[in-house]
């Protein structure tokens, strides 16, 4: 059986023990009971995995002996998806969910001329990327962008793949492959109500290539997870 995983803000590699914060003490001690002498990991989210002792099972500040350390290095390929906001929070909420459970690297919320919503709860979308880290058992934990306007991503962000997934009737491409390589990649999504064309035209002057993720309509937090899926399978 696997053991507990749980997030920690910074692993001291010097470090022979760590105090764990109120909220993972208490899951761990109140909620799943463990005890002295149990074994848990930790990770920082930034590749360093830890397996740890319980010497203290305090409920407020329980206090874990480093057993052992592994570091994972990052994937060389590094998958980026810019995604608009949505009205519905909780559908935003889930697409970060599944973009990290398979393996996205950084996320970008993007503000578009069509984006309804513009307002953003950093620190709980923070936790959500945490969360769906844990339960999938990494130790890298997707770099997480405050949201941006369009334009100024389309000139700012260096990649060296990119691409925009549109609704507008054009000559667009089949769905993109991409190499095993130490290549940027990046796929834009845009709002309920797509990219307008002053958008796409601004983006393809920014070398982003027009792409189809399928035949069908999607909605914006389902073509995100489409798009982070393609990222991470090829």
């Amino acid at each position: 059986m696997s053991l507990p995983f749980f997030y920690i803000n910074q692993i001291d590699k010097e470090a022979t023990s760590f105090i764990l914060n109120e909220e993972t003490s208490k899951h761990v001690v109140q909620v799943l009971r463990m005890k002295v002498g149990d074994q848990l990991q930790l990770t920082d989210g930034v590749g360093n995995l830890v397996t740890a002792s319980i010497v203290d099972d305090h409920k407020k500040k329980c206090i874990v002996n480093r057993l052992h350390s592994q570091y994972f290095s990052p994937s060389a390929h590094k998958k980026i998806i810019a995604i608009s906001l949505i009205k519905n929070a909780s559908r935003f909420e889930w697409f970060l969910e599944k973009a990290t459970e398979i393996g996205t690297t950084e996320i970008f919320p993007l503000i578009c001329a069509r984006t309804e919503k513009q307002h953003f709860r950093f620190e709980r979308m923070q936790g959500i990327l945490i969360s769906a880290m844990l339960q999938s058992k990494q130790c890298w934990l997707p770099k997480l962008h405050e949201p941006i306007l369009l334009n100024k991503l389309c000139k700012d962000v260096v990649a060296t793949n990119k691409y925009i997934a549109h609704c507008e009737d054009d000559q667009l491409k089949e769905t993109p492959t991409f190499m095993k390589s130490s290549d940027v990649s990046i796929i834009l999504i845009g709002p309920e109500g797509d990219f307008t064309t002053e958008e796409i035209n601004l983006s393809k002057e920014n070398q982003y290539l027009p792409i189809t993720l399928g035949e069908t309509r999607l909605r914006t937090e389902t073509a995100g997870v489409v798009a982070a899926t393609l990222l991470n399978i090829t």
